[in-house]
């Protein structure tokens, strides 16, 4: 396995050309060959398509693509401004409200005509979806077009992140690696996670947005710079593997499971150490190396050609030749980019065989009720040979036990 490298620039935001390359690629595939057109309403397929990050409402926003490529952004009023600003679209038209007088939808209807998409339309929704109270006509009912869904060949495409992906994923972790480690020295007994995961946060990004000069933006609606935190796993909640936040009270003895990321243009990575607050016990080095050693076993199985089924198999494989199998709680990992979680996953029941360019949250956890849980997580990169960690943070017990 190659072992992890800082960055050796500033990642910059997706170019504009390359949006357009990737509306162009959507109807490269059969399922699209007879649409005039799609509709695509997923805010993370819209940002894919377009690099516009939003937050859904009940307002519905569509993206309009013909097959040449040209895309018209279609927005409430209120975000007409933002989408001018952001969207690397040819052209934003905007309805005035919802409901209105007049739907939304019909305004869209008359859009579409314009552009010339008619007759059969592909995308993720013949219709914009039930959100915060949503209600509206199916898009086919009001232009007779016939609808065709696109949305799981979208995702195929997205699985596989390009350069400029990889290299926002890859400093992404470089900002997370440094939220953490901020996290990790602050961390001591009578402080509570609250106060360390606030002057981690605060310290790192005051840090990134001096590196960059102004010029970073996190283009996401669930963060706005690097964070670490313990969502509430310290001590025997530590056995949760997903707790949150209880404002807990370090004490000596804890066994302490992280997390960080970071926005960046769009794109998440994630990074989760277990550490010990003071001179671990015999059981907590003992399921501190099962853990390592699963994760080594996971990372390795992640090469091309392979399938995501095989890896998870052989970390459960693990789990029933050790007798863990009472601390098993979720699979290996998953994909991750614009979404923390996206597919395929490392899981007995997904059967996608990994490629290069893909990338993987590997995180198998042991927890042990009373005692804590025990999980690290690396993103690593599927390439032609072996897999790359994009994250770079200690992995061994002793760098990872806090001096009491």
């Amino acid at each position: 396995m190659r072992g992890p490298g800082a960055a050796a620039e500033l990642a910059r935001p997706i170019a504009p050309a390359s949006y357009r390359a990737r509306r162009l690629a959507s109807f490269d595939h059969p399922g699209a060959a007879d649409v005039a057109g799609a509709v695509w309403w997923g805010n993370h397929r819209i940002f894919y398509l377009s690099g516009f990050a939003f937050a859904p409402t009940e307002r519905p926003i569509a993206l309009l693509v013909r097959r040449d490529g040209e895309a018209w952004l279609f927005v409430p009023r209120l975000e007409l401004e933002h989408a001018q600003a952001y969207a690397h679209v040819d052209r934003v038209v905007a309805y005035p409200e919802y409901p209105d007088v007049e739907h939304p939808l019909r305004h869209l209807a008359r859009h579409l005509a314009e552009l010339g998409i008619e007759g059969t339309i592909g995308g993720d929704g013949d219709g914009a979806p039930k959100v915060m109270g949503y209600r509206g006509p199916a898009l086919s009912s009001l232009t007779g077009a016939h609808f065709i869904p696109l949305d799981e060949e979208l995702e195929t495409t997205m699985q596989v992140k390009s350069d400029e992906e990889v290299a926002l994923i890859r400093e992404s972790a470089r900002w997370a690696a440094r939220a953490h480690r901020i996290l990790h020295d602050a961390t001591a007994p009578g402080l509570t996670e609250s106060e360390v995961e606030a002057l981690a946060g605060r310290t790192a990004h005051a840090e990134l947005v001096e590196a960059y000069g102004g010029a970073y933006r996190a283009l996401s609606w669930a963060g706005s710079g690097p964070y670490a935190n313990y969502r509430g796993q310290v001590g025997v909640h530590s056995a949760f593997p997903h707790s949150l936040n209880v404002n807990a009270v370090f004490r000596a003895g804890d066994t302490l499971v992280t997390g960080a990321s970071c926005p960046m243009f769009g794109y998440w990575s994630e990074l989760e150490r277990t550490m010990f607050l003071g001179e671990p016990s015999a059981d907590q080095r003992r399921y501190f190396a099962h853990m390592l050693a699963l994760q080594d076993l996971a990372i390795d199985g992640c090469r091309a050609g392979r399938t995501c089924a095989s890896v998870d198999a052989a970390v459960r494989a693990y789990f029933e030749r050790h007798g863990l199998r009472a601390t098993w709680r979720h699979h290996t990992g998953h994909n991750v980019g614009i979404r923390y979680h996206e597919g395929p996953f490392l899981d007995v029941g997904d059967d996608t065989v990994m490629r290069p360019g893909m990338l993987f949250t590997v995180e198998p956890g042991v927890y042990v009720a009373g005692l804590g849980g025990f999980r690290h997580s690396d993103t690593i990169l599927v390439t032609d040979d072996e897999p790359e960690f994009l994250t770079d943070y200690p992995r061994g017990i002793e760098e990872l036990t806090i001096p009491v």
